[in-house]
């Protein structure tokens, strides 16, 4: 069993920061590209950035300048470094990471259960 936890959102005003972490834990052979994914209100679910296990990275455009995604492979942990917050920034940020379990023979992506990040005006 694999689980992923999330911490770090809150309510920051804007221009303020915060600092997301998500830690996967479990039957773990390995983890691939990790990633960050928010959902506004009424909105779908759409991807932040990801990360590669080499440390590529890339960014939706309007976090692009503001976010900063990193990882610790030793800690099967993914950050999300969030400065300049923007009131339009507010959604549940869910982590994601393709994992491979051992025992199984090829990766599958794992979600965690979401934090809430609110940037008021």
């Amino acid at each position: 069993q694999v689980q992923l936890v999330e911490s770090g959102g809150g309510l920051v005003q804007a221009g303020g920061s915060l600092r997301l972490s998500c830690a996967a834990s479990g039957s773990i052979v390995s983890i691939g590209t990790m990633g960050w994914y928010r959902q506004a209100p009424g909105k779908q679910r759409d991807v932040v950035a990801h990360i590669t296990r080499g440390g590529d990275t890339n960014y939706v455009d309007s976090v692009k300048g503001r976010f900063t995604v990193s990882r610790d492979n030793a800690k099967n942990t993914v950050y999300l470094q969030m400065n300049s917050l923007k009131p339009e920034d507010t959604a549940v940020y869910y982590c994601n990471a393709v994992i491979y379990r051992l025992g199984l023979p090829g990766p599958r992506a794992y979600w965690g259960q979401g934090t809430q990040v609110t940037v008021s005006s």
